[in-house]
């Protein structure tokens, strides 16, 4: 068995022990007290082998940045991998959706996304220590406290430890319960259209009103006839609302609508489109405010070469890796879009992200853990 593996599953109830505490540590994004706790636990845990600080997410929690503490000599280059210490997940959750171990997995708020996989990095550069192995570069953790709604105030810090690095490994989990890895990401955004139009009594001056909601209603169906699959371009009216009673014409009605690329050079021609938006309505006005704000991931030179090496150390280990286009963003389509070589998907495996069925597979904890701690390890190309 590879050295490294083996070591690993010998701590294997220790690392189950660490996601039990990251999991029980709440941390919505909208509560910053809540995600500082969890800064400070991270932040305590990795003292002894890194020097940890924060910086200031705003509104939001504390981000934090550790330089791991790593054997070897000089090193040349640098590895950057990304976290995020918020969830989507309510405080009090726990009621609920406790903490548990069972059927081969761990259940719980936030323990697919993404604590286990802050944990498995812990125990990678724990292994890294105690087995002496050198790493040719430094390394450094950054978790980002507001992932979850959009990265606005991480972003920057992103792009500029991203641009320190020569590459990128992303703590997200992998694609499906074969854990595939993620070497592209679609582009996410989102348009708010809002129209407005004339207020009137349904049934005393009917004429008189121009229906807000019936205006967007046919804007809708407009903006349904964006979507282009062949091109990987999705296009979905989420949320609607608009009007005060049922027997007022709504004078105003708004949409909000989720949009996704696959290819950066297709975000402007959509964007052009909702800019083009023209009520039917004369007597209605509409504005449309918004626009993309995770750039896509699209699969690179670099990042295949990332891919080639991850596939060769899981082999060391005996593990099958494959690749993935997903739709969902991360804090990678930042640093893709860069130019930086970036591999995501690298946390743990399991499914029922933002769902009641979140969990990870036990016996993917190890080796998964050893691939962060092999690839750490590697002269990775570019570094």
């Amino acid at each position: 068995m590879d050295s490294i593996l083996s070591h690993i599953r010998a701590r294997q109830d220790a690392t189950v022990a660490l996601i039990r505490q990251f999991v029980e540590c709440e941390s919505p994004s909208d509560n910053q007290a809540a995600v500082n706790r969890f800064v400070e636990l991270v932040a305590d845990t990795v003292a002894p082998f890194a020097r940890a600080k924060t910086v200031s997410g705003g509104k939001f929690g504390k981000h934090l940045v550790c330089e791991m503490q790593l054997p070897g000599g000089r090193k040349r280059g640098r590895i950057l991998a990304l976290a995020h210490s918020d969830t989507v997940w309510p405080m009090g959750t726990l009621r609920s959706m406790t903490f548990r171990q069972a059927d081969g997995r761990l259940w719980g708020p936030g323990v697919l996304d993404m604590k286990a996989g802050i944990a498995f990095f812990i125990f990678a550069a724990q292994a890294l220590r105690e087995l002496d192995i050198a790493v040719p570069h430094k390394v450094a953790l950054q978790v980002n406290s507001d992932e979850e709604v959009g990265s606005e105030s991480s972003r920057a810090l992103t792009e500029k430890n991203a641009a320190r690095s020569q590459a990128v490994l992303v703590l997200e989990p992998g694609t499906g319960l074969a854990g595939k890895l993620k070497t592209a990401r679609k582009g996410v955004g989102g348009f708010t259209v809002t129209v407005r139009g004339r207020a009137s009594h349904a049934g005393v001056d009917f004429q008189a009103g121009a229906s807000a909601i019936v205006e967007l209603s046919r804007q809708i169906e407009r903006i349904a006839q964006f979507v282009n699959p062949e091109r990987g371009i999705t296009v979905n009216p989420g949320v609607i609302s608009g009007g005060t009673r049922s027997n007022v014409v709504a004078a105003e009605a708004n949409a909000q609508i989720d949009i996704r690329v696959l290819r950066l050079k297709d975000a402007p021609a959509l964007e052009r489109k909702f800019r083009a938006l023209r009520p039917f309505d004369k007597r209605c006005s509409i504005e449309v405010t918004g626009g993309l704000n995770r750039p896509p991931m699209e699969r690179s030179a670099g990042i295949a070469r990332l891919y080639r090496t991850a596939q060769k150390l899981a082999r060391e280990l005996g593990v099958e890796t494959e690749e993935s286009l997903t739709g969902g963003g991360s804090d990678g389509n930042f640093t893709a879009a860069m130019g930086v070589p970036t591999l995501d998907g690298l946390g743990a495996v399991g499914e029922g992200a933002h769902a009641v069925n979140e969990s990870i597979l036990v016996d993917r904890i190890a080796d998964r853990t050893a691939l962060l701690a092999k690839l750490l390890a590697a002269p990775l190309p570019g570094a």
